[in-house]
């Protein structure tokens, strides 16, 4: 004899089953809301303006490595006086080779430099701008209208976690934001939270500070850390789907679940007495 379940019951675990299945999927599709960038920022308006935290030059400080050049109208002693930069190597800089020297005046552990006419002279604590001007004080005094030009050579920022190019990279310029260094690296894959990005810095009394960013607010222009400082870490952490993406086991107990509940509906519908 075989019992016939009415198919209103019927439809009723089907519609439980279902249902699992949709708010599960929802649960795992919920989290688009904190992908895109700048997601309090309403598409519709024309125009916004934000208001971002002035933007202030990085201090230079000991193990700093500084490009400095000076011309003068002298070609012999512009090349005696630029061939003086020492060749330093790296080789945490992502490109075709595993290594690439990087010529420049190494800041010592007292905070200075040794110029040639100059000799020694202290740049810690300094601008590259106000080193340039006391380069150019210094060096006036020896060569008639010298012409400084001073940089940061090792301007280096870490980016970690969930971006597709993991890497410390060289920085060009001084006025770095985050986006620049989340650029170098690829952007965030998928799974990177956006609303939690860590950035860790290095400070002059030998600690660290942490803060996180939350790239969808545009919010995060006004923090004092969207302008990056040398030798930031920017890490970005995995979300949950991350996590789940890579949890074979918890896959496999998903579709074996569902196999189970599908196999239970089939024999409840129609069960042999």
């Amino acid at each position: 004899m075989i019992l016939i379940i009415p198919g209103s019951i019927l439809r009723t675990i089907l519609i439980c089953f279902y249902s699992v299945l949709v708010i599960y999927l929802f649960c795992s599709c919920n989290t688009y809301k904190n992908i895109p960038y700048f997601a309090d920022f309403p598409d519709t308006a024309l125009k916004t303006s934000v208001k971002t935290i002035p933007f202030k030059s990085p201090i230079i400080k000991p193990d700093d490595l500084l490009s400095i050049t000076i011309e003068t109208v002298d070609a012999d002693i512009t090349r005696i006086l630029n061939s003086a930069n020492n060749t330093l190597q790296t080789s945490n800089m992502p490109s075709s080779s595993n290594q690439q020297t990087i010529p420049g005046y190494l800041v010592d552990k007292n905070g200075e430099v040794e110029l040639p006419f100059i000799g020694r002279i202290k740049l810690e604590g300094y601008t590259t701008i106000q080193a340039r001007d006391t380069i150019t004080a210094a060096i006036s005094k020896y060569i008639k209208n010298p012409i400084v030009n001073i940089k940061f050579a090792n301007f280096k920022v870490t980016v970690l976690g969930e971006v597709l190019k993991p890497a410390t990279y060289i920085m060009p310029t001084e006025k770095v934001t985050v986006f620049d260094a989340l650029g170098q690296a690829g952007d965030l894959t998928i799974y990177g939270r956006r609303e939690d990005v860590l950035v860790i810095r290095d400070t002059l009394n030998d600690q660290k500070n942490m803060v996180h960013l939350n790239l969808n607010s545009k919010s995060i222009m006004s923090s004092p850390y969207f302008y990056l400082q040398p030798n930031d870490v920017v890490y970005v952490e995995p979300n949950k789907s991350k996590a789940a993406s890579t949890d074979a086991a918890r896959n496999r107990m998903i579709t074996i679940t569902a196999s189970v509940v599908s196999l239970l509906i089939v024999f409840f519908a129609r069960v042999k007495l």
